[in-house]
């Protein structure tokens, strides 16, 4: 789990293999497809525009969802409205299964104490990198609640990711999500963790002050494991939208996430939604306008590195 070992850990990613062709989408088709990731085999709904390949390739959205029950998760349920926006604007959308996900192999254990999950979002990078079909130099990654701890992850972790943008994400540092996630009247999203029939399933990151001692006796641990330690080396531009009213994940994890940044002199952008919740419900045709421009700007439209 430190940022450190799994720079060094390698995601060669792999060909794409598309399973089943699905009904298109308005200006796109969409796909069924895997990739191979640690062994497994990781599946997801992929989309491709109609339109014309630019000479180098369409620019492609690794797209991370939030936590959503593995027993119960489908590939072509939940995000739809979300996979749909980014598609219509002429990116490829790779929405991915994490492991134990519908038919992806693998054990679902959660994305906060087992570096499973992380694993599939980098090989995903690594296998679009692949595609005749995708620019390698403009891929980007979208990410809600957990999936926003993915991304924040995989951007110190990888220079690949040209840009990000997270809504309500789990942002903090693991010394504020053991502080002040279980704020009053919070209600925390599910965490799986372990299997449930494990001893202290659910619990497992927390755990480890047993193990490693608290963030103020052990920082060094603490701060080897969180993604904010790491905010210097983030490999691009960062879009951070945080409702008010969230009762899920705190907006603090966002703002002060954005103070970071915004301290380090890196490029961000922070939109609060007042009175908004978890999934940005009221507001969720602002966000995502702000979503694409970001991506236009940033990703479809940035110099060649």
């Amino acid at each position: 789990m430190d940022i450190r070992a799994e720079r060094q850990t390698p995601y060669p990613g792999s060909p794409i293999v598309i399973e089943q062709t699905l009904e298109a989408g308005a200006n796109y088709y969409r796909y069924y497809a895997y990739y191979m990731s640690e062994g497994l085999k990781i599946y997801g709904l992929l989309t491709v525009p109609f339109a014309a390949m630019p000479p180098a390739g369409y620019p492609a959205i690794v797209f991370n969802h939030g936590y959503i029950p593995p027993a119960v998760y489908k590939t072509t349920e939940r995000y739809i409205a979300y996979v749909d926006n980014l598609a219509q604007q002429g990116y490829v959308v790779f929405r991915i299964d994490y492991r134990g996900h519908d038919r992806s192999e693998g054990e679902a254990r959660g994305a906060y104490s087992d570096p499973g999950y992380l694993a599939d979002v980098l090989n995903a990078v690594a296998s679009l990198k692949q595609e005749p079909f995708v620019d390698p130099q403009r891929i980007g990654m979208w990410g809600h609640s957990m999936g926003g701890y993915l991304t924040l992850r995989a951007m110190v972790i990888t220079p690949d990711i040209r840009a990000g943008v997270i809504w309500a994400g789990v942002v903090g540092s693991y010394a504020d999500m053991l502080c002040c996630w279980r704020a009053k009247g919070a209600i925390p999203t599910p965490i799986p963790e372990t299997p449930e029939s494990t001893p202290g399933a659910n619990r497992g990151w927390r755990n480890w002050i047993t193990l490693y001692g608290s963030p103020q006796d052990n920082p060094v641990f603490w701060s080897g494991i969180s993604a904010n330690s790491y905010l210097a080396d983030i490999s691009g531009p960062l879009q951070l939208h945080h409702g008010t009213a969230d009762s899920e994940v705190p907006l603090n994890f966002s703002l002060k996430l954005y103070q970071d940044m915004t301290a380090l002199g890196l490029p961000v952008e922070f939109y609060q939604y007042e009175g908004d919740d978890h999934n940005l419900s009221q507001d969720f045709n602002l966000a995502m306008s702000r979503t694409i421009q970001f991506y236009d700007t940033y990703l479809r439209n940035a110099p060649p590195r």
